[in-house]
């Protein structure tokens, strides 16, 4: 027996680290992979090239991967560079590597028109925030069902349960609004999504998943 096990340690100790593999948001990469590598391989596996920019998608990666908290293998993305009129919001799984929703987000009546171009973590400023922030809860407020949203960019975004910014859904946030107004509705601060849409989404990324908001 104990001949087993010392021949069993040998083994154990000569095998190449090669053979060995790391699990990383539920799916298997070799350890001799580089960060770049596995994050340019989920890109192009949830066929995200001329959906989302590559280097905000990895801004994105990077930013869940350092979220404290997170308990989903979910990452949302906002791109606030584009126009309102553009669908902007990006849901990802991460397990299976797949673009699960992609849709019109709003932005802060103070952060601009068309395009945000100003963002605030002040209360009362009415405009957006950017960085990382973390999904909470649900409830039912003004604003309908909503999602609470903890802030984790110091200085950026940590008031956001101060200035109440959740997700929630919108009339102002949908493509028909857009045909009538040649814009997007926007909120006080809020990314709000269209109406038909929220619950779902809301429900997909509620307890625990990533939001990174880039501009």
């Amino acid at each position: 027996m104990k001949k087993a096990i010392n021949l069993f340690v040998l083994i154990f100790l000569f095998l190449p680290i090669t053979t060995f593999a790391s699990k990383i948001h539920g799916n298997t990469y070799s350890n001799n992979q580089t960060p770049e590598s596995i994050i340019n391989h989920v890109y192009q596996e949830a066929n995200l090239k001329g959906v989302v920019d590559y280097q905000v998608f990895k801004e994105g990666y990077n930013a869940y991967y350092q979220a404290s908290g997170r308990k989903k293998q979910i990452l949302t993305i906002i791109d606030y560079s584009k126009p309102s009129t553009e669908k902007r919001f990006f849901v990802i799984d991460l397990n299976r590597n797949k673009l699960i929703y992609r849709t019109y987000v709003s932005h802060g009546v103070n952060s601009g028109g068309r395009k945000a171009t100003r963002f605030s973590n002040r209360v009362n400023s009415r405009q957006t925030s950017l960085g990382t922030f973390l999904t909470d809860t649900t409830y039912y407020g003004g604003n309908g069902y909503s999602l609470k949203l903890d802030g984790l960019t110091r200085g950026i975004n940590d008031n956001a349960r101060r200035r109440y910014i959740v997700v929630h859904g919108a009339k102002y946030a949908t493509e028909s609004f857009i045909k009538h107004h040649g814009y997007l509705g926007r909120s006080w601060g809020c990314p709000a999504l269209p109406s038909g849409l929220s619950r779902q989404i809301i429900d997909t990324i509620k307890g625990g998943s990533v939001i990174y908001a880039h501009a």
